[in-house]
C-alpha cells in the first residue's frame, strides 16, 4: 500500500494533467521569455495584487528595483505547478522586513507585497525562481541523478543495503518506509520517535500504521529544519486519502496526523500529538508547509508509471533528469483524438466509436437499428452496441474507452478549463456529452468564458432546455450556480425559456425566482 498507493496516485496525476496543463505552461513561458512578468501571471492564472510605482512610491526605488529583478525571474506555471496540491501559502521572496508571498483569493492564486503574515515560510527558490529552478534535485536527495532514476530518467533498482552516498542513502530511507518499516526508516533519517507514558502496544503498530501512510520525505526533514535553523515545528497532514485508499475505516483515529518535530543533538526527535494544546506545551511551534517534508509527487508518479518524464514540467523534468533528451514540448499530455471502444454485442466484439458529433456503431445497418429502437418502444431491453447509443447522452452502461473520454472533457470543465474543453472539441470530442448528474456544458456556462463558448455550442445544436438529473435548464443551472448576470443574459437571449420549472428544486422555482432568494437584483430582467 505504502504513502502512493493507487487512489493517491491518481489525485497526483489528475492534479498534474489539469490543474496546469501544458498550453498554460507554453503560455506563461512565453511572455516570461518576453520579459512580461504581468502576462505570464495572467498566462498562469496567478493574480497580482500590486502595482510597482506604488512599491517604489511607498519603500523606495532600491526595494522596487529589486522587486522587479525577482518578477523578471518568476516562473508563475511553475509556482502554480508546485502550489497545486496543497492550500499552503508561500513568502516567495524578502526584502528587509516586507515580502513577495502568495495569498488566497477565492479560488485564486494571488502575488502580493508588503508584510506577510507572520508564521508564512520563506518557499525554497526551486518552486519558483528560474535561476533556482535546479535546486529541486537537491532538496529531494539527488546528486548528478534522482532518486530510483539514471539521468536519464531511466528506472533504477535501489540499493540492496544503507549506503553513505546521499542519492542512495535517501533510496534506502524511502524503500524501508514504502516496505512499512517505519522505526527503521525513521532511525536510518536520523529522527528519533518519541513516545507518550500513556503508550501501549496496541497504540505504537496503530501509529506505525499510520505513519506508513504519510508521504514524508524521511531524508529530507532533518536537513530541511537545520536549514531553518531549528526549532519546533509541526508537521501537520489529513490521512483522509490515504484511509480511504487502505479501506481499513476501523483503524483511522481521527482525520488529521500531527507530529511535533524537534532538533536535538544529533538529530530529530518527532513525537505523534494527540491534543495541540496539550503535547506541543507554551514553546514557540512553527507549522510546516508540504515544501518541507513532503515527498516529490512528480518522481513518486514517474516511479509508479503514472507519468512520463516528458510529461512533467519542463524545469522540474530537466532538473531531475538532466540527460533526458527531448524531440519536442515538454509538459502533461494534451488530450488525445477520441479512441475506438469495444463492447460486447450478440456474442462477437463490435467496435464503438465518436467522430464530428455522432457516435458511429460500425458493424450494424440503419434497419437494425430501427429495430432495435421499435424493440425499445414496445418496452423490450435494448443491449451491446444499441444501449451504448441510448445511454451515451445520459446515465448507463458505456465501454470504458468512452467513459474515459466523457471523464476527460468534464475534467477540464470542473477546472474552467476553456482553453482545454475547446483543444476537446477541436480533437473531436462530443460537444452534447453529458456528465453523471446529466448536464451538458450548457450547464457549464457560469465556469466557463460563454462569449467563447456558448455560440460554439448552439452552432453544434446542444438544446437550450435540456434537463439534467435536478431538472434544471442550462438557465436554472446559470442562475443557481451564480453565473454573471452577462451569462444569464446571453442564454436568454439565444432563446432560453424564461418560465422553465424544476420541481426538484426547493419550491419547483423558476429561475427568477432562484435569483430573487439570492438576492440578485442584477437579475431583476428574468422577471
Amino acid at each position: 500500500m505504502g504513502a502512493f498507493g493507487p487512489k493517491v496516485a491518481g489525485f497526483w496525476e489528475r492534479n498534474r494533467r489539469y490543474e496546469v496543463p501544458r498550453w498554460l505552461i507554453e503560455r506563461a513561458t512565453e511572455r516570461r521569455l518576453a520579459g512580461d512578468w504581468r502576462g505570464a501571471c495572467a498566462g498562469a492564472g496567478l493574480g497580482v495584487g500590486f502595482e510597482l510605482k506604488d512599491v517604489a512610491a511607498q519603500h523606495g526605488a532600491g526595494v522596487a528595483d529589486a522587486l522587479a529583478d525577482d518578477l523578471l525571474n518568476l516562473a508563475p506555471d511553475l509556482l502554480r505547478w508546485h502550489l497545486s496540491g496543497g492550500g499552503d501559502n508561500y513568502a516567495l521572496a524578502g526584502y528587509g522586513d516586507l515580502r513577495l508571498f502568495t495569498a488566497d483569493q477565492g479560488p485564486t492564486t494571488v502575488l502580493r507585497f508588503g508584510h506577510a503574515p507572520p508564521k508564512l515560510l520563506l518557499a525554497p527558490g526551486y518552486m519558483w525562481d528560474v535561476r533556482r529552478s535546479g535546486e529541486i534535485l537537491a532538496r529531494h536527495g539527488g546528486v548528478g541523478r534522482a532518486p530510483f532514476f539514471e539521468a536519464d530518467g531511466t528506472p533504477r533498482k535501489p540499493p540492496e543495503a544503507p549506503s553513505d552516498e546521499p542519492v542512495e542513502r535517501a533510496e534506502w530511507i524511502t524503500a524501508l518506509h514504502d516496505r512499512g518499516l517505519v522505526d527503521e526508516a525513521f532511525a536510518e533519517a536520523g529522527i528519533e520517535l518519541g513516545r507518550h507514558e500513556s503508550d501501549n502496544a496496541e497504540s505504537l503498530e496503530n501509529r506505525r500504521w499510520r505513519l506508513g501512510l504519510l508521504p514524508l520525505a524521511l531524508h529530507r526533514i532533518e536537513p530541511e529544519l537545520r536549514r531553518m535553523g531549528g526549532g519546533r515545528f509541526l508537521l501537520s497532514h489529513s490521512l483522509r486519502p490515504f484511509v480511504l485508499e487502505s479501506m481499513l475505516y476501523q483503524r483511522n483515529m481521527g482525520s488529521v496526523m500531527s507530529l511535533l518535530l524537534e532538533t536535538v543533538d544529533g538529530g530529530v526527535r518527532a513525537t505523534y500529538v494527540h491534543s495541540f494544546a496539550h503535547d506541543v506545551g507554551q514553546e514557540p511551534v512553527v507549522e510546516l508547509p508540504e515544501a518541507f517534508w513532503h515527498r516529490s509527487p512528480d518522481l513518486e508518479l514517474v516511479r509508479a508509471g503514472r507519468l512520463a518524464p516528458e510529461e512533467l514540467h519542463p524545469l522540474v523534468r530537466e532538473a531531475f533528469f538532466p540527460e533526458l533528451r527531448m524531440s519536442g514540448p515538454g509538459g502533461p499530455g494534451d488530450s488525445l483524438p477520441p479512441r475506438v471502444a469495444r463492447v460486447r454485442c450478440r456474442g462477437e466484439w463490435h467496435e464503438v466509436s465518436f467522430r464530428r458529433g455522432t457516435l458511429r456503431i460500425h458493424r450494424h445497418t440503419d434497419e437494425e437499428w430501427q429495430r432495435e429502437m421499435a424493440l425499445r418502444a414496445l418496452g423490450g431491453k435494448v443491449t451491446g452496441c444499441f444501449a451504448v447509443r441510448q445511454t451515451w447522452e445520459g446515465a448507463g452502461f458505456l465501454p470504458r474507452a468512452l467513459r474515459e473520454q466523457r471523464r476527460e472533457l468534464f475534467r477540464r470543465v470542473e477546472r474552467a478549463d476553456l482553453e482545454g474543453v475547446l483543444r476537446c472539441l477541436d480533437a473531436g470530442y462530443d460537444p452534447s456529452a453529458r456528465d453523471g448528474e446529466g448536464r451538458s456544458l450548457l450547464h457549464f456556462l457560469h465556469r466557463l468564458d460563454h462569449t467563447v463558448l456558448l455560440p460554439r455550442l448552439l452552432d453544434e445544436g446542444l438544446d437550450l432546455e435540456a434537463r439534467d438529473v435536478w431538472e434544471r435548464t442550462p438557465l436554472l443551472a446559470a442562475v443557481d450556480g451564480n453565473a454573471p448576470a452577462a451569462a444569464v443574459r446571453a442564454l436568454v437571449d439565444a432563446g432560453a425559456r424564461t418560465d422553465a420549472r424544476s420541481t426538484k428544486m426547493p419550491g419547483g422555482r423558476t429561475a427568477a425566482e432562484v435569483a430573487a432568494r439570492k438576492k440578485r437584483d442584477d437579475l431583476d430582467f428574468l422577471s
